[in-house]
C-alpha cells in the first residue's frame, strides 16, 4: 500500500509543474523578410461593354421624319464632298467693276449687229450697283433680208435677192452705230454650282434697269423737187433697257459675265410709217475685273 500511495502523490505534484513550463516557453520567431509573401497584384479594370446595336425603330431617319439625302449620309463620303455655302466667297461692296464685252443681236430682220464695248460699275452695297456703259456697233446684212421685184401686181414676184449695204443704208430699221447709257444692277441671288460633286463655281444673278442713248442710221429727210433723197443719215435718240445677267466667279477679282437685254427706243422711218418702236434683244458676254482686288 505504501508504494502505491507514494506514486499517486508524485503524479499529482508533477502535472501542474509541466503545465506551467509549457506556458512559459518562448514564441516562435517570425520568418525572415526574404520569405515574406508577395504583394497582391491589382485586378485589371473591366472592359466597357460594347453599345447595343441600334435597331431600325430608333434610327435618326425615323426620329427626324423626311430628311434630305445629305442628312441621311451625315457620316458618309457625300457630306465630306459637298460643303454647304457659308457666306459669300466674292464681295462687291465698295468695289469697282471694269468689264469689256461683246454683244450680238437676236432675231433681227434686217441687220445682224455686233457690239463691242465696256462698262464701269460701282457697288455701294453688296447687292446694288450703279454703272455707265458704252459700245460701238458693226452691222451685217441679216440672212432674212431680201429685195424683191414685182411684175404686174404686187402679188406677182419676179424674183428676190439679198440686198447690199448701200441699198439698205438708212432704208431699214435697226442700223445701230453707237450705244451708251447708265444702269442700275440689283443682285439678290448668290449661290454655287456643283460640278461632279467635286468642284464648285460661285455665281450671282442680277437684274438690270437703265436709260440709254442710241445713235442709228435712218432715212434722209431732205427733199429735192419734192422727192426724198436716197440714202441715210445718223440720228440720236433716247431709250431704255431692261435685262437679267449671271456672273460666275473665277477668283476674288475676276468673273465671267453674261447678260440678256431688251433695248427699247424709237426710230425715224419713211412714209407711211414715220416712226418705229424698236425692241432690240442683245446677248452680251464679257469678263469683269474688280478693284481693289480684295482679300
Amino acid at each position: 500500500m505504501k508504494p502505491a500511495f507514494r506514486l499517486l502523490l508524485t503524479l499529482c505534484a508533477g502535472v501542474p509543474m509541466l503545465a506551467g513550463a509549457a506556458d512559459q516557453a518562448p514564441a516562435a520567431a517570425p520568418p525572415p523578410a526574404s520569405a515574406a509573401a508577395p504583394a497582391p497584384v491589382p485586378a485589371p479594370a473591366p472592359k466597357p461593354a460594347a453599345p447595343a446595336p441600334q435597331g431600325p425603330a430608333t434610327s435618326q431617319e425615323e426620329e427626324a421624319g423626311d430628311v434630305s439625302e445629305v442628312d441621311k449620309d451625315a457620316l458618309g463620303p457625300l457630306r465630306e464632298r459637298i460643303r454647304p455655302v457659308s457666306g459669300h466667297m466674292f464681295l462687291k461692296k465698295g468695289r469697282f467693276e471694269i468689264s469689256p464685252s461683246a454683244s450680238v443681236s437676236i432675231r433681227d430682220a434686217f441687220y445682224k449687229k455686233y457690239l463691242f464695248g465696256a462698262s464701269l460699275t460701282y457697288y455701294p452695297t453688296e447687292t446694288l450697283g450703279v454703272g455707265l456703259r458704252a459700245g460701238y456697233a458693226v452691222n451685217a446684212i441679216a440672212g432674212s433680208a431680201q429685195i424683191c421685184t414685182f411684175e404686174g401686181s404686187a402679188t406677182d414676184t419676179r424674183g428676190c435677192r439679198a440686198p447690199t449695204k448701200g441699198e439698205l443704208d438708212g432704208q431699214a430699221p435697226g442700223q445701230l452705230t453707237l450705244l451708251g447709257g447708265a444702269d442700275v444692277q440689283w443682285a439678290p441671288i448668290y449661290g454655287k454650282l456643283s460640278l461632279l460633286a467635286e468642284k464648285f463655281v460661285h455665281f450671282d444673278m442680277y437684274g438690270i434697269l437703265g436709260a440709254s442713248v442710241v445713235q442709228y442710221r435712218g432715212p434722209e429727210t431732205t427733199l429735192v423737187d419734192g422727192q426724198p433723197i436716197a440714202g441715210g443719215k445718223s440720228y440720236l435718240t433716247g431709250g431704255g433697257n431692261v435685262g437679267v445677267g449671271l456672273r460666275f466667279f473665277f477668283n476674288r477679282w475676276m468673273t465671267l459675265r453674261t447678260e440678256l437685254r431688251d433695248l427699247i427706243y424709237v426710230e425715224k422711218g419713211r412714209e407711211p410709217t414715220p416712226t418705229y418702236l424698236r425692241n432690240q434683244i442683245l446677248f452680251e458676254l464679257g469678263l469683269s475685273f474688280f478693284f481693289p482686288s480684295g482679300s
